[in-house]
């Protein structure tokens, strides 16, 4: 095996012989992508230094006594083994060939600066990434610097971030070798990182955030890049996110990288050009295609142009999406929790725990399991602590720095570029880290008994002509329920949307200039549970709240009226077309819009509540107009029938919508003159969907619907609780029954047996 090859000589198959980064290096020259040129020493030349040194079995020794559990034993190991590799000269035959080779990079021209980067064997794998587990030199200059460097990178395969994880992914030490990457140098003006899927939410969009000068800043979270999202099928931006950069990391006089400011009239403007974006957005299309893989890509500019410095497949996809240790949760603090700091969330979940602030210079062993980290940025060196944490909150960094890349991979709640967080939380502090939307909040998570079923994965069911959806509230829960043999969502409720992750009063948002807050919060939770379900459909029923559930929202005193009866008062429909809420409720069509155009959840459909008269419905349906959203075969509008009016004028609704769900609580309410909270009259039975009124009332319904070719559906609770109410929907000829997600399994079976009595007994008709 040669010790040394050129960059274009190598694949993405010549793992073994050149690390996953010099691999993957090859690999982008040999598809034509613009790729710093550049050399190997390959793991032979690590062998070859090995087995002159004569340290392996030494270094075999001191590895054989550590405790990966202990920081103090991983760095003493560590400091030893590398102390090793100092003292070690490197073979001349093997320097002869080091130095040509740099040299003959320049083609006869002044020797430049090179990078010299670390490439292990086990490296930007499919399956792991070993981010940051290695050294990485910029800036190496004379022949005798470029050789020290070498020698450091293989020694680095020995850092006490790089035995530990080893130790934790299962890989062996001894068949683990390191390869070295020297590639010319790029004085990059902008620099950066681009996913070509989101790691957070796994949404087909490519993620590119970028900041100026070296890439090195960047990647360990010591500033906040910008962070632009394209759209990978229809060429356009879809959302910036424009970050302050006070400095920037340069090449010094000497050669070494150091801090310079960024001129005042440049820290918040934005860092690429629209056009830059869209250019390089095409690349990372290129090398996803190239690779029939999402990927991580490392990239930087210099002179306007773009050079491709690192790839690496995306490993953290489909592993832990919405849930944290494994499981899905919601945070259960309900709508008094308090909202402590907002930052990005950059890797899914929800955790709570004490707060441990740490820096560089601390004991990491202070943190302990179940903690939450919160430091400025995270480094390599803090990979043991973070994986005791419960959940990490950095002060600095984007979706693609060390914090974020790690604590996705671990599977942990992670929120960066939360700007000031180890100043404003203290140590023990007691928190919950939302790593989805980005949001800590005062106090430990405790489980809601919402959804409180687990939902385990059905293999067969029987097959019905009645369509069965299910109910959904918490988006958390989407991955999980979407495993249901169901047809889709039939009800999903954006109020735990406003509680758990807004909390504050639509209208005081817009008071105070958060209107876009607002719709991207909303547009998150809602792409959580349609991206679950696409493409089967996902019909969100818009807010519901009373007078007195909002009031209780931050600001919400100032904008509500206090009522004697909020059930039967300013809710629904009637909210959304009165003067002082109606921008509030086309924040909420916006962001339908957002999910259903800018993130292409096609599958997202519409549901309108407590409609009392058609008039609303037309003013409504002005709204949508408005703000870009009208019917057509793909996108559907839907009335709820909660109440009486809606039945006995079903044929003049009907033409202002696709079909209906039956609100079963309210319209047994409303028809029986019973409220649904009354322990005495629900003790006494007034309360109760089976009632010959309430059936003829859906009877009612159906008929007329059918006549006007609309579809009937029911997503209130009667069909998960009584079996004989299911079956009497059946026989009604209803078209969908949306079910909580606990009872779906054996409602199929009552809607099958249902549906097979109906058969049966035509069947016997007709031979009488």
């Amino acid at each position: 095996m040669k010790r040394i090859v050129s960059i274009s000589d190598l694949g993405k198959n010549d793992i073994d012989i050149a690390g996953g980064k010099g691999a993957n290096l090859g690999e982008l020259v040999a598809a034509g992508f613009n790729v710093p040129p550049g050399f190997v020493l390959t793991t032979a030349a690590y062998d070859h230094f090995m087995e002159a040194s004569k340290i392996g079995d030494r270094v075999k020794d001191l590895l054989a006594k550590v405790d990966a559990s202990s920081e103090s034993s991983l760095q003493e190991a560590s400091t030893k083994i590398r102390e090793l590799f100092d003292t070690v000269e490197i073979p001349t035959d093997l320097k002869e060939q080091v130095l040509a080779s740099h040299k003959a990079m320049f083609k006869g021209k002044k020797m430049g600066l090179v990078a010299v980067r670390s490439s292990a064997t086990a490296e930007d794998l499919p399956t792991a990434s070993f981010a940051g587990q290695q050294d990485t030199y910029l800036n190496v200059e004379s022949p005798e610097e470029l050789l020290d460097k070498v020698r450091k990178c293989w020694s680095s395969l020995y850092t006490s971030r790089a035995i530990y994880y080893r130790v934790t992914k299962g890989f062996e030490h001894s068949k683990v070798k390191l390869a070295v990457v020297v590639q010319k140098m790029i004085n990059s003006e902008i620099s950066g990182i681009m996913f070509t899927v989101d790691p957070n939410s796994e949404m087909p969009h490519i993620i590119i955030e970028a900041g100026y000068g070296l890439g090195e800043a960047l990647v360990g979270g010591k500033v906040t890049p910008d962070t632009y999202v394209v759209d990978k099928f229809h060429d356009k931006i879809l959302n910036k996110r424009i970050a302050k950069q006070t400095w920037k990391l340069v090449r010094g006089r000497d050669g070494e990288c150091e801090k310079a400011d960024v001129p005042e009239d440049l820290r918040n403007v934005q860092k690429m050009t629209d056009e830059q974006i869209l250019a390089l957005g095409e690349i990372g299309r290129n090398i996803e295609a190239h690779y029939d893989r999402p990927m991580d890509i490392e990239w930087c500019i210099e002179e306007r142009v773009m050079y491709i410095v690192q790839a690496r497949p995306v490993t953290t996809l489909s592993s832990n999406g919405g849930k944290a240790n494994g499981k899905t949760q919601d945070h259960g603090l309900g709508q008094s929790a308090k909202i402590l700091l907002k930052g990005l969330g950059a890797s899914p979940g929800v955790a709570g725990g004490p707060v441990r602030i740490v820096s560089d210079e601390m004991n990491l062993e202070v943190v302990k399991k179940g903690d939450v980290m919160v430091t400025a940025m995270t480094s390599p060196d803090m990979v043991p602590a973070m994986t005791r944490a419960a959940a990490i909150v950095t002060d600095e960094g984007g979706m693609t720095c060390h914090a974020a890349i790690v604590a996705r991979e671990l599977g942990i709640p992670c929120i960066v570029g939360a700007s000031h967080a180890t100043e404003l939380l203290k140590d023990g502090e007691k928190i919950t880290v939302d790593g989805s939307m980005g949001v800590v909040y005062e106090g430990i998570a405790t489980p809601k008994k919402e959804e409180k079923a687990t939902v385990s994965v059905v293999a067969s069911a029987p097959v019905t002509g009645t369509k069965v959806y299910v109910n959904l509230a918490i988006p958390q829960k989407a991955e999980e329920v979407s495993k249901l043999p169901v047809s889709g969502v039939g009800l999903m409720r954006i109020e735990f949307l406003f509680t758990s992750y807004i909390q504050e009063h639509p209208c005081a948002l817009i008071e105070k200039g958060e209107s876009k807050f607002l719709v991207d919060k909303l547009s998150d939770g809602i792409a959580m549970v349609a991206k679950a379900f696409y493409p089967r459909p996902v019909i969100l029923r818009t807010s519901d709240f009373k007078t007195n559930e909002y009031r209780d929202m931050e600001g919400g005193e100032k904008f509500e009226p206090h009522e004697e009866n909020p059930m039967i008062g300013w809710r629904g429909c009637s909210r959304y077309v009165s003067d002082s809420y109606r921008e509030a409720f086309k924040l909420e069509l916006k962001a339908i819009k957002k999910v259903r155009e800018e993130m292409g959840l096609k599958n997202l459909h519409v549901m309108l509540p407590f409609v009392r008269t058609i008039d609303e419905v037309r003013k409504i349906t002005a709204m949508m107009k408005d703000v870009g959203l009208e019917r057509t075969r793909d996108f559907k509008l839907y009335l709820m029938a909660e109440i009486p009016c809606n039945i006995f004028m079903a044929e003049e609704f009907a033409e202002w919508c696709d079909g209906f769900s039956i609100g079963s609580n309210d319209l047994t309410q409303l028809t029986m003159g019973a409220d649904r909270d009354s322990d005495v009259l629900g003790k006494m039975g007034y309360f109760d969907e089976r009632n010959e009124a309430i059936k003829r009332a859906i009877n009612m319904l159906i008929e007329a619907a059918h006549r006007k070719g609309c579809t009937v559906g029911i997503c209130g609770q009667a069909p998960s609780v009584y079996p004989e109410f299911t079956e009497f929907l059946v026989k009604a000829g209803i078209d969908t029954i949306s079910l909580n997600p606990d009872t779906v399994v054996a409602t199929i079976n009552t809607i099958a047996s249902a549906e097979q009595r109906i058969l049966l007994e035509a069947a016997r008709k007709t031979l009488k």
